[in-house]
């Protein structure tokens, strides 16, 4: 089953999303930037958008 994400924002070329894992929330952090494979999965909300906010593309 495939997740709904919820509560999207954008920073910058990263997204961080929530999500139901579970029956857990998790929270996710991806970077839209082409050939840049970035993408983590958190317990936190404030930590993926720290994630997001200090993500620095390599391509």
């Amino acid at each position: 089953m495939n997740p709904c994400f919820r509560n999207v924002r954008r920073f910058g070329p990263v997204q961080v999303a929530s999500f139901l894992a579970r029956g857990r929330n998790r929270h996710l952090a991806v970077c839209t930037a082409p050939r840049c494979d970035f993408s983590a999965e958190y317990d936190s909300r404030t930590a993926a958008e720290l994630a997001a906010r200090t993500h620095r593309c390599k391509a």
